[in-house]
């Protein structure tokens, strides 16, 4: 190898902020949502790492292909893979390409094939190690390396230092984007470290209906409240879960919920059946008849679901179930920013 740094060269992260910092000295940028992704060219070889320093390349042939195709013979790029569908990133078809069929990868390669969003380059085409020079320094260095180098699914992430363009960005957020990072332009590259980069999301709300619950493990009181919002026509779908209840209200509360007990609950799609992380107890859910409404808040919504657990914030028995519809979390119509 003759890179500069290894393939397991830790990538920057990020704190959260709930605003978005101004000053001077920061540069805003969308937050993909992807996968993190460092990649790395060495003469004929390619290595993608995701942030966790995992392999990646076998599950990107075409990013490999495209990355390979670049005239440069070194570099070491930071970016995020995205797969765009219908012009909003899918993390669901992201999820689908780790797979261990090798046939299956290459199928879905060609039929929903990802994007690498660069947003720092931390080797040049010189083979020079950047990550000493500031993001004010690196940056312009990588807009030249781009605009000389960049083609088809490799594309360089917009970035910004107008604070206006920033909240643009964030409005959009549960779209095509997963909110924006904020950084500190005057830093050098801070790898493996949080102090250099700050996310901050769009966190919104949205009533839902309970359409069920599961018991905690090995307790016979509620650990967590399955969502649920109304389609078009009148079906509700299971859309994700809410864990965050206070362990005083628990025994009162599934009392409550054990009197609804009463299937289908979901009349449209259910929550699914054990997975590799639940227990044969956590993963039984209880059907609810539609009585009970919750407002929960939530950041982001794609493939039918909340992506993350959602945060309880009250009960809404003021509102009727059938109230509770998809157009809640339905971003309007949004660009991939430029």
């Amino acid at each position: 190898m003759t890179l500069p740094i290894a393939f397991d060269y830790p990538v920057m992260e990020a704190n959260t902020a709930a605003e978005i910092p101004t000053g001077e000295n920061w540069q805003y940028e969308p937050k993909w949502d992807g996968f993190r992704c460092l990649a790395f060219r060495d003469g004929d070889t390619v290595e993608l790492r995701s942030k966790s320093n995992q392999p990646l390349a076998r599950y990107f042939p075409e990013l490999v292909a495209a990355l390979q195709a670049l005239k440069p013979n070194h570099f070491v790029l930071d970016g995020e893979i995205a797969i765009q569908i219908n012009g909003e990133l899918s993390f669901d078809d992201l999820l689908m390409r780790i797979h261990p069929a090798e046939s299956r990868i290459r199928k879905l390669a060609a039929e929903t094939p990802s994007t690498y969003y660069v947003f720092d380059l931390l080797v040049d085409d010189h083979n020079r190690l950047l990550t000493d020079q500031p993001l004010k320094e690196r940056r312009p260095l990588l807009e030249h390396f781009a605009e000389r180098y960049f083609e088809g699914s490799i594309q360089l992430s917009p970035a910004t230092s107008s604070t206006a363009s920033a909240r643009r960005w964030l409005r959009t957020a549960g779209g095509p984007l997963d909110g924006i990072v904020a950084k500190r332009l005057d830093l050098p590259y801070q790898s493996g470290l949080r102090n250099g980069m700050v996310k901050i999301k769009n966190l919104r709300s949205a009533d839902c209906v309970v359409g069920g619950f599961r018991y905690g493990e090995r307790t016979k009181t509620v650990g967590s409240l399955l969502l649920g919002l109304y389609d078009d026509e009148g079906l509700l779908h299971h859309v994700g879960f809410c864990s965050g209840i206070k362990a005083a209200d628990k025994a009162e509360l599934t009392k409550t919920l054990e009197k609804l007990v009463q299937p289908p609950g979901f009349t449209g799609r259910a929550p699914g059946g054990p997975s590799r992380w639940s227990t044969e107890r956590s993963a039984e859910w209880q059907p609810l008849k539609p009585e009970l409404v919750v407002e929960i808040q939530y950041d982001h919504f794609t493939g039918g679901r909340f992506r993350h657990g959602t945060r309880l914030l009250r009960w809404r028995p003021d509102k009727l179930p059938r109230q509770c519809t998809m157009n809640q979390v339905t971003p309007p119509a949004a660009s991939i920013p430029q």
